[in-house]
Order: structure tokens, then sequence, then C-alpha cells
């Protein structure tokens, strides 16, 4: 009588027992998932980046405003501007529409002419020329305009590609050095130099092409 009775309080403690060790393991099961904070969720791969806004309103801009533009590094002042290269990580992708070849830049949402005039032209032809490119509506868009300092130099490159421009070969190279819509003084507009890469002042009546860029989404 005395066995059973041990065994049967052997076999109640052990019992206990077991439901305290559940109740414990729940509990700490429990806290560990609400208390590890620490680890952040993973990026979904189709999950797309944050675009870069950049500016595109014109400005007259003076040497220093130029040289403390945002996303650039710049390796060299100068009087006249500076030498460097862009510092977003630029997401390209070329289509045609309607026989037209553009290039989307998905990390600033800008789309821009693949390529632009053949000529070296006045800062008032360049303005008539983009006109007469929206009058046309290429690519089905009847908006395109001059880049600003900060849109064309976020084309710069950090070294020549193909050993040609400081630009992505995505992009046509007859378009050394491009006008933008921004302004130094009333005889000179800042311009893009793909071939020495950096940014300068033009003289309104000297020659520099254009690439046309646009704000928005694609059709």
């Amino acid at each position: 009588m005395q066995q059973i009775a041990l065994s049967v309080k052997g076999g109640m403690i052990m019992k206990r027992n077991l439901s305290l060790f559940f109740v414990t393991f729940i509990i700490v099961t429990l806290l560990g998932l609400g208390c590890d904070n620490s680890i952040e969720p993973e990026l979904n791969e189709n999950q797309s980046k944050p675009q870069v806004k950049l500016r595109s309103s014109y400005r007259g801009l003076s040497v220093k405003h130029i040289q403390s533009i945002p996303h650039i590094s710049i390796r060299e002042k100068k009087d006249w501007g500076f030498w460097g290269h862009s510092t977003i990580d630029r997401d390209y992708e070329v289509k045609t529409i309607n026989g037209d070849k553009v290039v989307i830049d998905q990390a600033t949402g800008l789309i821009w002419h693949q390529s632009g005039s053949t000529d070296y032209i006045k800062w008032s032809y360049a303005k008539e020329w983009v006109r007469n490119l929206n009058q046309r509506g290429y690519a089905g868009y009847s908006d395109w305009r001059f880049p600003t300092v900060e849109e064309a130099a976020s084309l710069l490159e950090s070294s020549k590609k193909n050993n040609i421009l400081y630009i992505d070969p995505v992009f046509n190279k007859k378009q050394e050095w491009i006008w933008t819509g921004d302004s130094y003084d009333s005889n000179n507009a800042w311009s893009a130099d793909f071939v020495g890469g950096g940014v300068l002042t033009c003289h309104v009546d000297d020659g520099s092409y254009v690439r046309p860029v646009r704000s928005g989404h694609v059709k």
C-alpha cells in the first residue's frame, strides 16, 4: 500500500512538473516574440527605392550655389563651376515610344531625350528647338524642357564611359555639352560638360547642345 501511495504521489508530482514546464515554455515563447525589436524587416525585392527629387524650376545661380548643389561629389572647384560627378544611384531604362527613343531614370523619375540636338546652338535657338520638339510631340509628349543644373548634373559619371564621355552610354554621344535652364547672369547660362565631366558657365551666344527632359510617368 505504501508503494502504491508513493507511486500515485510521484505521478501527481510529475504531472504538476510537466504542467509547470509547459506553462513556463509558453510564457517564454510569447515574451520572445514580443521583445526582439532589433531585427529589421527585409526589403521586398520588388519594393522600389525612394526616388531622388531634383529641382525642376529655373533660377539664377552663382558659382557658390553651383558648388553646393546636392548629390554631387566635386573633385575640383573652379571660378566658372566645378569638375565632379553625381552620387545618385541611377537606374536607366531605354524605351522607344511612337518611334522616338527616351531614357527613363527610375532613380529620379526623369524622362530624358535619348539624344537631343544634332548641332550645338545658341541658348535662344535652343529654346526654339525645344518648342518645335513639343509641337511635334516627341514620344507623345509636349512638355519637354531644358533640365535644371541639378537634373543635368545627375547624368555626370565619375569616369569616362567607353573612353569617350562622362555619361552613361545609353545616351547618344553626340551631345558633349548641354544647356540647362538656369542662368548665371544676363549673358551666361549654366551648361553640363560631359567631355571634362563638370558644370560650367557658357555665354548665351556661344553654342551648346540640347538634351531635353520631362518629369512624370510614361504613358
